[in-house]
């Protein structure tokens, strides 16, 4: 025999080695297209996040694209703030009913303060054997794996990128931490991207608000038109809630508030700022923008200041004009919400040189109106002087030679009668041009009744947003003893506050009127009226003060219906007090 035949598991061996072969081979090609794939979705990934611009989106983009691409659960970015904690976190995978369970979004202690404080990859196969890992709030779902990257943009790390939960395997691997580095990679640049071109657009935003707060300042529109513009823009484009604006108010140490937009304005708009707020004081004298994180923490600030109420992120400029501030501009966002950034504030201190320069033209322009007053104010005095006492008089004097030409004596008795009038009308233009010629002369406190109402009116021009009306009747600067004077001007200051913290009038007309022994002060407006509950303090003082002199106050509805009307009402014995 030629030889024996082999034997069949002799024959089946090469098939099975084949088949082994085969397999393996198999499983690499299986691999490469895997890898193929997941190249493939990484540069789809890439190129979905750079597409967009706006950065919010581009945020949401590469948690998405972060998510699929290692086959996570659950995926969060965080931003990191000036401050070393996360200022924004977006996830994926939490819905909205539990995030709203889980409460505050985290701030950046833990496992996710670790990326913060050492950028470089972290995997973990088990969250809660880190050192830096203190469990998890309630209500907040199980997390096991970890995977976390750092994401830069221009040199500066921008925030960090966490998966968790790996979907089909114990835990992240080498090939996950890879993409998602790659990933990691492609976002900060779209994530610089998307910043630059917000800033740009912030910047044409302020551009175009200056053009028109210039149009108007040129235009000679009134001064509270131009500082309401200028902080409503600056409210705008900050995304702020509220905006105020104060002048300085330095014999008082305190700041005026002019006006204030935006949430709570009615309320904030009668405040009057305290100089010892820290706060405030370090914008006064700061010449840059001073932030708060959060007003209500804030150790510079009392959490009962009314002006702050339902703040939390808050930045103030100096209103600059001369080299010295005249008051601050203040921008807040609700509480809650993210603070101011470098990008948001740093345009803010050339803006707010508008709002100074606006509130020195307004002032410039008072002080013209004024002279242009007092020069009219002079020359109807001297007219009045030289013209209608001279014909007064003259007419006086024709009345009582006259006299002895009448023998009826009812004709004799009405002709007394009206030359005593003529005497009393000529007292009265003598006490109007003292007065006029006082208010042209010296103001304040050393000045007539007159003059100090005028001053009172014109001050609170600002608060009210328009120029009251005023009429003054009577020998109030003569016949009116100092301390009723001291009275009125405080009932007068107070009427005036009051409409403008509460009435949102547009019109308010004061008389004061002095005759028969009796000194009578009414403040009239269009305004909504005293609102039912409403603190009624100023009225007390005001009513205490007259009771206190033997006279009353009343309060009621103008004549014409609506609005609100103060009748102050005193007796008056001249030349006392």
């Amino acid at each position: 025999m030629s030889g024996e035949r082999p034997g069949r598991s002799e024959q089946h061996l090469p098939k099975l080695r084949l088949d082994e072969l085969l397999d393996e081979l198999q499983a690499r090609i299986d691999a490469a297209r895997g890898a193929q794939g997941r190249v493939h979705s990484l540069l789809e990934a890439v190129l979905s996040v750079g597409r967009e611009l706006d950065l919010a989106q581009v945020l949401r983009r590469i948690v998405e694209a972060a998510v699929v691409l290692v086959d996570a659960e659950y995926g969060a970015l965080g931003v990191i703030g000036d401050d070393r904690m996360l200022s924004e976190f977006h996830t994926v995978g939490v819905s909205e009913e539990q995030r709203a369970r889980i409460g505050d979004l985290p701030s950046g202690h833990g496992i996710l303060g670790e990326l913060i404080r050492h950028p470089e990859p972290l995997r973990l196969a088990e969250i809660s054997e880190h050192s830096a890992s203190y469990g998890f709030p309630p209500h907040h779902p199980p997390m096991h794996s970890f995977l976390g990257v750092p994401i830069r943009a221009r040199d500066r790390v921008f925030g960090n990128l966490y998966l968790t939960e790996k979907r089909g395997a114990a835990e992240f691997d080498a090939e996950d931490e890879s993409v998602l580095s790659t990933l990691a990679v492609a976002a900060g640049v779209a994530i610089e991207n998307a910043r630059m071109y917000e800033e740009t657009r912030l910047r044409e935003r302020w551009l175009g608000a200056s053009s028109e707060v210039t149009r108007a300042l040129l235009s000679g529109a009134p001064g509270t038109d131009v500082l309401e513009l200028i902080v409503e823009r600056a409210r705008q484009i900050t995304d702020a809630d509220v905006g105020m604006i104060a002048e300085r108010v330095p014999e008082e140490n305190a700041l005026r508030p002019l006006l204030a937009v935006g949430e709570g304005a009615e309320r904030r708009s009668g405040l009057v700022m305290s100089g010892q707020d820290g706060f405030v004081n370090d914008v006064l004298t700061t010449a840059e923008p001073v932030v708060s994180a959060d007003v209500r923490e804030d150790p510079r600030t009392s959490r009962d200041a009314p002006q702050w109420a339902g703040l939390g992120p808050v930045v103030g400029v100096p209103l600059e004009a001369g080299g010295k501030a005249g008051g601050v501009l203040l921008l807040g966002r609700a509480a809650g919400r993210t603070p101011f950034t470098d990008s948001d504030t740093r345009p803010l201190l050339g803006f707010a040189g508008q709002a100074a320069l606006a509130l020195e033209l307004a002032e410039r322009r008072r002080d013209a109106e004024q002279i242009a007053l007092l020069r009219d104010r002079d020359r109807i005095a001297r007219d009045l002087h030289d013209l209608a006492i001279q014909r007064l008089f003259a007419a006086g004097m024709t009345l009582q030679s006259t006299q002895r030409f009448v023998e009826h004596p009812e004709g004799v008795k009405r002709l007394s009668r009206t030359v005593d009038d003529l005497d009393e009308t000529i007292k009265i233009i003598r006490s109007t041009i003292f007065g006029l010629r006082v208010q042209g002369g010296r103001t304040g406190e050393g000045g007539g009744l007159r003059a100090r109402v005028s001053d009172a009116v014109t001050a609170a021009t600002s608060s009210l947003g328009f120029a009251p009306a005023v009429r003054i009747e009577g020998l109030v600067d003569t016949d009116v003893p100092g301390d009723v004077a001291d009275h009125a001007l405080a009932v007068l200051g107070e009427a005036l506050s009051n409409t403008a913290r509460h009435a949102g009038a547009r019109s308010v007309d004061v008389y004061l009127r002095y005759a028969q022994g009796e000194l009578t002060l009414t403040v009239t407006d269009d305004g909504r009226g005293i609102p039912a509950g409403t603190a009624r303090s100023g009225l007390k003082n005001m009513e205490e003060r007259a009771v206190a002199l033997g006279g009353d106050l009343r309060l009621g509805e103008r004549p014409e219906g609506g609005g609100t009307r103060v009748v102050w009402r005193v007796p008056v014995r001249p030349g006392t007090g």
